[in-house]
């Protein structure tokens, strides 16, 4: 489901249209007794090609299900017979969750009560609920008999799951019986892991050269053998699984003293660059006594402010925006005028229907725990029978959305994007160190305050990430703002604070071009999908953009997390020394004395002219005293 963000406004057919919604977060909690009561659905030999080559056929589901995934899924998948007239998918249907392969029958496809095409071949269609609550875009109606085979999105996620954790564990295991490597911590081989790159070598394949100046790869044998050879002597050694070869290459430049050949029928070798390894475990003397230093991680407190403030002491001013709960209110205080918040007022009733109460509970013991001049302050909630309500810092300079789509041509300059992705990059620095992962970083969520300092809102997607000695539990629920979703969520990997790093290099080139690297015409974002599994290596980048700004943006969207700048050992650190930022002065940023590229014209503490005008909320909703918000 795709959801409104709730401070702002599509008030008119345009804005509609051009401002990005973010998809609700349908909250998934892998359950290993549901692992257990999956079926695997008996078909016949003709029934697994027919489904398997409709999956392949598929150009966005075949980046998602590869090998062992690819069986699953076709295993689990079962028929359906379906009668003239039955409707399979309704157009406009929120709560879609079934993924469809049509076998035999015919198919009307409907818009807007218009049968728009008809279809009698084999199709895949759907595919977009297995990520998400995707609301259906058209009606498909069977208009003759047919037989179906059907996948369930719940049974989908746990499949995908269950395959990322099991080849992880798979790679930690075969690592722990690697000689030498059997000694190193368990928290450094999964790191290790997350790290390693499967590659197959046919037979004949040399390796490693000897002579070679340039080392820069460990290999680890996972299967087969290789024969280890050098000019004068011929064959010298072989290797087999759980061996390792070219160690060094990790440590120092050194002369490779042997080529290492692939035999038959081939080897399959885990791979470590040298650069991803001094990232993440830096300059060491033995690549087996490694260890990680971990950072003390900050706690989340709440801070709770304004006590003494009722919410009766408030008058409305002015409406600031809207969205699916409800409205933001810019209010004053009735006797201490200078007292100004916005009031963000959220329907119960409305929370309720949609079943978004843990959103609710999260987006406020994430944000009354931050305290930090680039995220807007939660100073305390309130309820009544129809609503909850959080008393927030008022940023009266609009969004950064607006400030964008109002430059000419709609673009900032590298100096304006660096102070804006530098007030991002203060706010993720503060979130990671409390191990808050943010997941919705766009234009449309960060305002602008009386300084023109930007600051980060909407904490609806923001989550804490258990630690459980000292690795970080990934969490698997598809979250964020479709152009800016990096491959993980999407392939269901389970992900971290690596997607903030991502985002940030989808925002920078927002900044620098007026569009995300991603960004399509397609409604259903499936074109965005696949485009963003492709890479950032498949993205023409504008030529105005200087050399620095192009490689930072590609450094930040790394397909591999781990690759990713920001997520290595020099952590945020590691952004702030890239070259785009080369002169860029960290310290007065962060102390708010940098002069901002806009700063707003401001007349009274209640100047909202940098919003748009809102019509008076007339709708009065129910009551909902079920007492689910007894402890909000």
């Amino acid at each position: 489901m795709i959801k409104t963000p709730f401070w702002r406004s599509d008030s008119t057919k345009e804005r509609s249209e051009r401002r990005r919604r973010a998809v609700i977060p349908q909250h998934f909690d892998y359950d290993e007794d549901i692992i257990k009561t999956i079926t695997k659905h008996p078909k016949t030999k003709e029934d697994e090609m027919f489904i398997r080559s409709a999956l392949e056929n598929n150009d966005f589901l075949c980046s998602l299900l590869q090998n062992k995934k690819l069986q699953d899924v076709v295993d689990c998948m079962y028929p359906e017979s379906v009668t003239p007239n039955k409707i399979i998918i309704k157009e406009g249907d929120k709560d879609g969750s079934h993924l469809y392969i049509s076998v035999t029958g015919t198919y009307e496809v409907i818009q807007n009560d218009k049968v728009i095409s008809r279809f009698s071949d084999v199709r895949v269609f759907g595919e977009l609920a297995l990520l998400y609550n995707a609301r259906r875009l058209a009606t498909i109606r069977a208009r003759t008999s047919g037989r179906l085979w059907i996948l369930d999105r719940v049974v989908f996620k746990h499949l995908m799951v269950q395959s990322e954790m099991d080849q992880h564990q798979e790679t930690v295991t075969f690592l722990e019986g690697v000689a030498k490597l059997n000694s190193v911590p368990r928290e450094v081989l999964e790191e290790v892991a997350s790290l390693l790159k499967l590659e197959f070598f046919a037979t004949g394949t040399n390796i490693v050269e000897e002579g070679d100046t340039k080392p820069d790869k460990f290999y680890i044998i996972k299967a087969g053998s290789v024969t280890v050879s050098k000019k004068n002597e011929g064959a010298i050694d072989k290797l087999y699984r759980g061996s390792f070869f070219g160690e060094l290459a990790l440590l120092k430049e050194n002369v490779r003293k042997a080529t290492v050949t692939a035999d038959p029928p081939g080897t399959e070798c885990l791979i470590l660059t040298r650069k991803e390894f001094i990232a993440h475990f830096g300059n060491i003397p033995d690549c087996f006594s490694i260890n990680i230093q971990t950072q003390p991680y900050k706690p989340m407190e709440e801070i709770i402010e304004h006590t003494d403030l009722r919410l009766d002491d408030f008058k409305v001013v002015s409406t600031l925006g809207v969205g699916d709960f409800g409205r933001v209110e810019l209010v004053q205080h009735t006797s201490k005028r200078e007292l100004v918040f916005a009031l963000k007022c959220m329907e119960k009733h409305a929370i309720v229907t949609q079943k978004h109460q843990e959103d609710v509970f999260n987006e406020k013991k994430v944000q009354i725990s931050c305290k930090n001049n680039f995220i807007v302050r939660l100073y305390r909630t309130y309820k009544d029978a129809k609503y909850l309500y959080f008393l927030l810092e008022p940023c009266l300079g609009g969004d950064l959305w607006s400030l964008l789509h109002k430059q000419n041509p709609r673009r900032f300059d590298d100096n304006a994007a660096k102070f804006y992705a530098g007030c991002v990059v203060e706010a993720f620095a503060y979130l990671h160190e409390r191990r808050i992962v943010y997941r919705d970083l766009k234009p449309e969520n960060l305002l602008v305050d009386a300084k023109g300092y930007i600051k980060l809102t909407d904490f609806g997607f923001a989550k804490k990430l258990q630690v459980i000695k000292k690795c970080v539990k990934k969490t698997y629920t598809f979250a964020g703002t479709p152009e800016y979703v990096p491959p993980e969520i999407i392939l269901n990997q389970g992900h971290d604070e690596a997607v903030d790093c991502w985002a940030l290099g989808v925002f920078v080139f927002e900044l620098l071009t007026g569009k995300t690297p991603f960004a399509t015409e397609d409604s259903s974002y499936m074109r965005t999908y696949k485009l963003i599994l492709k890479g950032i290596d498949d993205v023409t980048f504008p030529k105005h953009l200087s050399p620095e700004a192009e490689s930072i943006v590609k450094k930040l969207c790394k397909s591999t997390p781990a690759q990713r700048l920001g997520c290595q050992n020099g952590g945020v650190e590691d952004i702030k020394m890239d070259d785009w930022f080369g002169g860029f002065d960290w310290h007065k940023l962060e102390e708010c004395k940098l002069p901002a590229p806009f700063r707003p014209n401001l007349r009274t503490s209640t100047d909202v002219h940098y919003f748009e005008k809102f019509p008076k909320d007339k709708k009065i909703p129910p009551d909902e005293v079920s007492g689910w918000d007894k402890n909000f």
